[in-house]
């Protein structure tokens, strides 16, 4: 397989005022196509502003981040946003769902984006919502969904536009059991059928039990990185 995601050297250096406090320390790093991979570690290791400068949400102080052949140090804004937009779909523990949007106008809302005409907007949300088990709950705003149903929402939207990797920071966290299982099942699957490359940051060892690669990060670097040949099937 090739590299989609490439760190050389990356670090990240936040300034508190007269303290440079260093949040990554030289990573080297890279994820295969169509990989499945989990990112560990405790609070405070990384693994949030590893996803973060991958993701171009934030800016690495320095090194190289290659996305599909493309280095994003030199990108600006307006460069980042089309990179995500196209390339890169997000999953956040908090879910991130526009509270006043039903779900499908939620999924919808990102495919504007594209300038897609609004019936294939709405197709594709519809299609993904279903996809993602959702199917008949199209038009429910989040408040009269349970936490699990919308971050299945959540998936949906970051899967709308296609992208190749998706960076999901916690998906389970906020989940109980049934719900969370259910979710890491549908990761899985999607990853299987789409080839969609996930990295996953979590500390739930179910997601990690999922994953074909397994990283740990401890004080800014990686310390583990390891294949899961044992792999949990969905």
């Amino acid at each position: 397989m090739s590299a989609i995601i490439q760190c050389h050297g990356v670090q990240k250096i936040y300034q508190q005022g007269a303290v440079a406090v260093p949040a990554l320390r030289g990573i080297d790093l890279e994820i295969e196509r169509g990989d499945f991979a989990t990112l560990a570690g405790p609070s405070g290791s990384g693994k949030t502003t590893l996803l973060s400068v991958i993701g171009g949400l934030d800016r690495a102080s320095a090194g190289q981040i290659i996305i599909e052949g493309q280095a994003i140090a030199g990108m600006d804004r307006a460069q980042l946003a089309d990179l995500r937009l196209h390339k890169i779909g997000f999953v956040f523990q908090s879910y991130s769902l526009i509270p006043v949007l039903s779900a499908v106008e939620n999924v919808e809302f990102i495919l504007r984006l594209l300038k897609l005409p609004r019936a294939e907007r709405l197709a594709r949300a519809r299609d993904m919502l279903r996809d993602v088990g959702l199917a008949g709950l199209e038009d429910r705003r989040p408040a009269r969904l349970s936490g699990g149903q919308q971050q299945r929402v959540a998936v949906a939207r970051a899967l709308a536009p296609e992208p190749a990797i998706v960076l999901a920071d916690e998906p389970t966290a906020n989940l109980d059991s049934k719900n969370a299982e259910e979710l890491i099942a549908l990761m899985h699957r999607l990853n299987a059928a789409s080839g969609i490359t996930f990295l996953i940051a979590t500390h739930d060892a179910r997601v990690i039990a999922h994953a074909r690669r397994h990283i740990e990060m401890t004080d800014g670097t990686i310390t583990v990185d390891e294949r899961n040949s044992g792999s949990v099937a969905a």
